[in-house]
């Protein structure tokens, strides 16, 4: 079968390799379409350990081929949407069961742009936050896969004032599609004589770490809850005040969508099926604003890690 791997010069190449065999709790899946996402990015950047060549890809979405030992027979031939632990960049790959959703009706580009990010802002919003009707939200990265997705799941939770932060005018002009009543620049936001960036909230979703979590945090009314699902920034700590916290009621939380689909895969698969419910009857939309071929892969990846791309790419494998 067509795959591209990640080889050991940092490099997508597109190659062949033997078709893979699900195992125990295991679908095949021959992939239409698979999504392009950040853990591409780091894959490259080697901050995943993973043996070389190594076939990346992360959302694939397509019809079920094959099924392992356990696995339900009735789910041969569906279309799904699957989460996979890498391999997605192929025309066939194995995905856990237990991260394979029904997406029959659905799009099969819309069904690759699910992926990953779609379940991640459904529960920062649902299940780690709880946004209630009239909170008022502040998402950083706001033009990202979670961010234009968490607004949509806030604005339907009833949210009555959500604000983005982003990094620059052409990223504003486009976070904007997706219903914020305002957006700010990350300069302005460090600047709290600004008034749009300096009022309180909430509810704060950062996936960026280091000051800007801080910051975060002195910006929250009190019993205020700030949501950590990522280090944009690198490693730089943050050191939380927990007395602090305490005597305003503000919380720090935190949430891990692989480790969850690891530990709880029944938790996150719930969450899971009611985003992708929310896709289907239309209520939000991941948007695909770019479509490579399989050999493109690397310029893909390479345009996502520096920045050059808005919303949702996805590649394209089955003609």
């Amino acid at each position: 079968m067509k795959a591209v791997v990640l080889d050991t010069d940092d490099r997508f190449r597109l190659t062949e390799l033997d078709r893979p065999v699900p195992g125990p709790g295991e679908v095949a899946v021959a992939v239409g379409y698979a999504g392009i996402q950040w853990g591409d990015v780091l894959v490259r950047r080697g901050h995943f350990p993973v043996s070389r060549p190594f076939v990346a890809g992360f959302e694939a979405a397509g019809r079920v081929v094959g099924v392992g030992p356990g696995v339900d027979e009735a789910m041969l031939g569906r279309a799904v949407t699957a989460l996979t632990r890498g391999g997605a960049f192929a025309e066939v790959v194995t995905a856990p069961a237990a991260l394979t959703f029904d997406a029959e009706g659905l799009d099969p580009r819309t069904a690759a742009a699910f992926g990953w990010a779609t379940p991640t802002a459904y529960d920062l919003i649902h299940t780690v936050t709880r946004v209630r009707p009239g909170e008022r939200v502040l998402v950083h990265a706001a033009a990202g896969g979670v961010g234009t997705m968490a607004v949509q799941f806030a604005r339907a939770a009833g949210a009555g004032r959500i604000v983005g932060v982003v990094g620059d005018a052409e990223r504003a002009a486009y976070a904007a599609r997706f219903g914020y009543d305002d957006l700010v620049t990350r300069a302005e936001f460090a600047d709290a004589s600004d008034g749009r960036a300096g009022e309180a909230f909430d509810v704060v979703l950062d996936p960026v770490g280091g000051p800007t979590r801080l910051a975060g945090l002195l910006r929250l009314a009190p019993h205020g809850r700030l949501a950590m699902y990522g280090a944009l920034a690198g490693s730089a700590p943050a050191v939380l005040d927990s007395d602090d916290l305490l005597m305003s009621g503000r919380s720090a939380l935190s949430y891990n969508s692989d480790l969850l689909s690891r530990t709880h895969p029944e938790r996150f698969a719930d969450g899971a099926r009611r985003a992708l419910r929310a896709v289907v009857e239309g209520s939000v939309r991941p948007d695909v604003t770019a479509e490579y071929e399989m050999a493109d892969l690397d310029e893909a990846v390479s345009r996502l890690a520096a920045g050059k791309t808005l919303g949702k790419s996805i590649l394209r494998i089955a003609p």
